[in-house]
């Protein structure tokens, strides 16, 4: 088991700097997952902790040793790469075997560990097989067992799901779910896909242009954003938000959102006529057909998944409102909604995306 420790670690490349003083905890048996959209430094910021690049400042720690300058093959570590890298002259057993024959390992525990990790992946009928002959999910299989028979002290995952189809993705994140509670070493893993980081995460990392905007378990984020950006790439569909300002008035606090007058409980730090970015999940928002609602909306999108349902509703100066209920609901194209969202669940924040409320109550 392995703990992984980042002090203030930056990186430049010249005059860019592209990640700016992190510091992050990875904790012994830990599934990490650093997410965040293309150009983030989530990928930067895994090839430093392999030691396949150079920090221009900052301390990287294993296990309470720094290994700044300790080589990628010293390290210890395991890293399964987007394109899986394995030598397409070589079976299937010789690509798993093939660090091991390097390390001068005696030909009975390689043979124990091919064996081992192959049984473990239920890749065991394919050993004899050579990389062409194989799916795309077989062939990650291949890589990630290639990885597990080093014994590292963590593995390293760099994007390894996203050269596979949709369904396929979905079986291996349960895979590697499962593989992880199987052997239960740390791993942190590289996605730009936050329903990947969702399903597989002990913990997320939230990464925006090399910055660490928040840290925790995946329904913390969810729930508790600290802040727009956040709450914004965290949760599929997206959170809902509009832009509107604080009313303060006799009967206390409410938000003019274009002409929508909502009455919500107070917000310490709001005053009247301040900015405001108001946030609401898809699945918080209800459906009045009787137009009880208090925002007015025509469907512009529907969308039929069988259990549930997808509206997108369009309101006068507001941006496409995403709603999501359960069950089939047939509303068509053009059709008059009226909406209204849960208070208790409603998100606020200021004008710079700092979050002032996570849920409301009352």
């Amino acid at each position: 088991m392995t703990e992984i420790h980042l002090k203030n670690v930056r990186k430049s490349y010249g005059e860019l700097e592209v990640i700016h003083g992190i510091d992050l905890q990875v904790h012994s048996g830990e599934f990490c997952v650093f997410v965040g959209p293309s150009g983030c430094g989530k990928s930067t910021l895994l090839r430093i902790i392999a030691g396949l690049e150079d920090i221009t400042s900052g301390d990287i720690e294993i296990d309470g040793t720094v290994v700044n300058h300790t080589s990628a093959a010293d390290r210890g570590l395991a890293m399964v790469f987007q394109s899986y890298a394995l030598y397409p002259h070589m079976t299937v057993y010789k690509n798993m075997a093939f660090g091991l024959e390097n390390s001068k390992m005696p030909k009975a525990e390689i043979d124990e560990r091919v064996r081992k990790a192959a049984e473990l992946l239920q890749i065991s009928d394919y050993l004899d097989r050579r990389p062409k002959a194989l799916s795309g999910g077989q062939r990650q299989r291949v890589a990630i067992g290639r990885a597990i028979v080093r014994d590292p002290k963590a593995f390293l995952f760099d994007e390894p799901l996203s050269n596979l189809d949709a369904e396929l993705r979905v079986a291996m994140r349960k895979e590697l779910s499962a593989l992880h509670a199987n052997i239960g070493g740390t791993m942190i893993y590289v996605t730009h896909d936050q329903v990947e980081a969702m399903t597989l995460a002990d913990k997320i990392v939230v990464l925006q242009k090399g910055v660490v905007e928040q840290v925790g378990p995946p329904l913390e984020l969810y729930n508790r954003p600290r802040n727009a950006f956040v709450a914004g790439f965290i949760g599929s569909p997206r959170m809902n938000m509009f832009e509107g300002r604080a009313v303060r008035g006799d009967d206390g606090l409410a938000f003019n959102i274009e002409g929508a007058h909502l009455a919500v409980p107070d917000v310490p730090g709001l005053t009247d006529g301040d900015r405001v970015t108001i946030g609401i999940r898809p699945e918080h928002i209800s459906v009045h057909p009787d137009n009880s609602g208090e925002l007015s909306a025509d469907v512009g999108v529907t969308e039929q998944l069988g259990g549930e349902t997808y509206l997108y509703c369009d309101a006068p100066g507001l941006p496409q409102i995403t709603v999501h209920q359960q069950g089939q609901l047939p509303f068509e194209r053009g059709q008059s909604l009226s909406l209204s969202f849960d208070r208790s669940r409603m998100h606020v924040f200021d004008a710079a995306g700092k979050a002032l409320a996570n849920g409301l109550t009352g």
